[in-house]
């Protein structure tokens, strides 16, 4: 854990608020949260859904991302007061706005795929 008041610190903040890419990534840029964001633009989903449509994710990663992206105000998070309690996700609009990023991004990754890992393609 970095120290806020830290060299490193301040030229991530520094960064983040004059780049617009820097900006993105910091909000996009890891592992599960494109997948995550993909997932959820299909619809609300579930905490339960949504980890088994993630194959490799654990509950705790899974947890930390919804959290960090709920406090950069990409999704929502709706707590049912049943038992057993059910939380369910959805996209904010600024969660919403990122499917044109993520679309290119995709496309993009598919494109230059190395063949090794591409999909094969049927005809």
């Amino acid at each position: 854990m970095k120290k806020d008041a830290s060299t490193n610190s301040q030229n991530a903040r520094q960064l983040r608020g004059d780049c617009g890419t820097v900006y993105t990534l910091s909000l996009i840029g890891n592992r599960w949260k494109p997948v995550i964001l993909w997932r959820l633009l299909q619809d609300r989903q579930r905490y339960s859904e949504l980890r088994k449509s993630i194959p490799g994710i654990s509950e705790r990663v899974l947890v930390l991302q919804l959290r960090e992206m709920e406090q950069d105000g990409l999704i929502n998070r709706f707590v049912f007061p049943e038992v057993p309690p059910r939380v369910e996700y959805e996209l904010t609009d600024l969660g919403k706005s990122m499917a044109p990023i993520l679309e290119v991004m995709s496309d993009w990754g598919l494109e230059h795929m190395p063949e090794v890992m591409a999909p094969a393609v049927v005809s």
